[in-house]
């Protein structure tokens, strides 16, 4: 393998990897809270389905951003009310939320354009064009690490530059800032947090609302810049692989960032059968490469790799001592 395809490889695990940080670091906020997720696949669907055919019907990506953010934020309501406020399983309300939006999505974009529930292809105004990052043509000719900055680092929509700079922003809230440190305690003790006279509701209802947020910017990339549209199912299972990604990096944001990385570079590999079955001299079926992500993701949540402890009042509802 060349360094030109690898530098290819590299740049469609970067432009995979995004959407799977985006849902990872969106977990990250609501598990830390004592909540678990396991619906960030319905809330990138809906944001998905949404930006897709906002963008499409007014012709401006921005709103259609607005749209998938506001479609994820009234999932993650939902699951606020049903887990926070009525107490309820939280992994129940969670994979309703992904049937609904696995059924409800369709349905409204069948209704909307009548193509068999997907969007009509999006262009111009309406997608998150690429953008050139300064001094690019001057950075080709130093070896190797210009064309590394020319073609892996340029290149990319503001989504993707947007969930990098996530990382950092998450690791500094969670960690140096008061809410920060609230946050972590109310999924670890929240009895203590109550006791401090901090309202453990609001923090986490402010928590799955974060979550709304992230979500939807992780179904909107996935409409208007991974691809041209909202089809059907689009998600894949993403939201799954982000949890399982969550875990592997036992809810910690750098680590997240490096496991999303992984699973992007294993959906990378399935789209080059071709480079893989060189470098190894075996004839490797593609449905096998397909699905290395996902098995990577059933050995991860099995519990094989390392043992990762959950915030200890994770997926408990808290229920005020009088």
């Amino acid at each position: 393998m060349d360094y030109a395809t690898l530098l290819q490889i590299l740049d469609s695990t970067l432009r995979l990897a995004t959407p799977l940080l985006l849902a990872s670091l969106a977990g990250l906020y609501s598990e830390r809270a004592g909540i678990f997720d396991i619906g960030l696949e319905g809330k990138m669907l809906m944001a998905a389905m949404a930006s897709g055919a906002v963008a499409f019907l007014t012709g401006s990506v921005w709103l259609g951003l607005l749209a998938g953010i506001g479609a994820s934020l009234v999932l993650a309501a939902i699951h606020g009310l049903a887990s926070i406020t009525f107490r309820g399983n939280q992994l129940i309300a969670g994979v309703a939320l992904n049937f609904l939006s696995s059924g409800i999505t369709v349905l409204v974009a069948q209704r909307l354009f009548g193509q068999g529930g997907r969007t009509p292809p999006l262009t111009g105004e309406a997608r998150f064009n690429p953008i050139t990052l300064p001094f690019v043509e001057e950075a080709r000719g130093i070896p190797v690490i210009g064309p590394l900055y020319a073609d892996v680092i340029s290149g990319h929509s503001i989504l993707v530059y947007a969930a990098l700079a996530l990382v950092p922003i998450s690791w500094w809230v969670l960690y140096r800032t008061r809410f920060g440190l609230r946050l972590r305690a109310v999924g670890e003790n929240p009895a203590a947090v109550d006791t401090a006279g901090v309202s453990v509701v609001g923090l986490r209802f402010v928590a799955v609302a974060i979550t709304g947020v992230l979500c939807g910017l992780a179904g909107a990339y996935m409409a208007t810049a991974l691809q041209a549209g909202f089809g059907r199912e689009m998600t894949a299972g993403r939201g799954y692989i982000a949890l399982a990604a969550l875990i592997f990096a036992k809810w910690r944001p750098v680590a997240a960032l490096w496991a999303c990385l992984l699973f992007g570079f294993f959906q990378a590999l399935a789209l080059r059968p071709d480079v893989v079955q060189a470098v190894l001299q075996v004839k490797i079926p593609v449905p096998f490469l397909d699905a290395l992500p996902y098995v990577l993701t059933v050995i991860v949540l099995a519990g094989f790799i390392g043992k990762a402890n959950p915030p200890r009042a994770g997926g408990k509802p808290y229920v005020k001592e009088r």
